[in-house]
């Protein structure tokens, strides 16, 4: 068995977690996984089923967000972890993405209005708060962290260009300046092709 098992599907949050497997480096098993028939092996490591999942040595890892953070500390070598000046935006970022991002787009995207008076409550305030405030932390430097690319910028990397793609974020200014930056990385490019390929095709009619 694999030191580094990885359970996705080309469809799914996996392709972020491919990205950072390939920044990393190490081998790794690619497990397919049919939303119709999950392995028992993903069962046993993720009772929900849910993909991404990796397990390294045996410890399981769940939730893209923390893959990200797990293999930069896991694969020192790869230089994805944060420096000490660099830590405080470095998890800022990717947690900012991973709740209150998500949170808000999920939201918009089910009808689920917030009323003004309760805005307090969520951790989003409003979506065009939540926009507003990652558009100005992808602008203040040439990457999430500072001026080096970190692990943060492969999950901050990853919401923007979705997010861009469905058309949640605006496709100019900040945004597009910073997916120019991280988007063409080899490794980026690389794990697109990879899941690309994956993906099912669809047969003529």
């Amino acid at each position: 068995m694999a030191d580094l098992i990885f359970y996705t599907n080309p469809m799914s949050r996996g392709r972020i977690a491919r990205w950072m497997l390939e920044e990393v480096g190490a081998p790794y098993e690619t497990v397919l996984v049919d939303w119709q028939d999950k392995p028992q092996a993903l069962l046993d490591a993720n009772p929900l089923g849910k993909v991404p999942t990796i397990v390294h040595r045996g410890q399981v890892v769940s939730e893209a967000a923390a893959i990200c953070l797990y293999l930069a500390d896991a694969f020192p070598d790869a230089r994805l972890a944060p420096t000490d000046a660099e830590r405080a935006d470095y998890y800022r970022w990717t947690l900012f993405c991973a709740g209150p991002l998500e949170a808000a787009v999920t939201d918009k995207s089910l009808g689920v209005m917030v009323p003004p008076d309760r805005r307090a409550m969520v951790g989003y305030g409003s979506l065009d708060e939540a926009i507003a405030t990652l558009a100005w932390a992808v602008g203040r430097h040439a990457y999430i962290a500072g001026d080096r690319f970190t692990a943060a910028d492969v999950y901050v990397g990853s919401a923007v260009g979705w997010f861009t793609q469905f058309g949640i974020l605006p496709k100019e200014g900040p945004f597009a300046d910073y997916l120019a930056r991280v988007a063409g990385r080899p490794a980026a490019v690389r794990a697109r092709e990879i899941d690309d390929a994956l993906l099912p095709k669809h047969q003529p009619a």
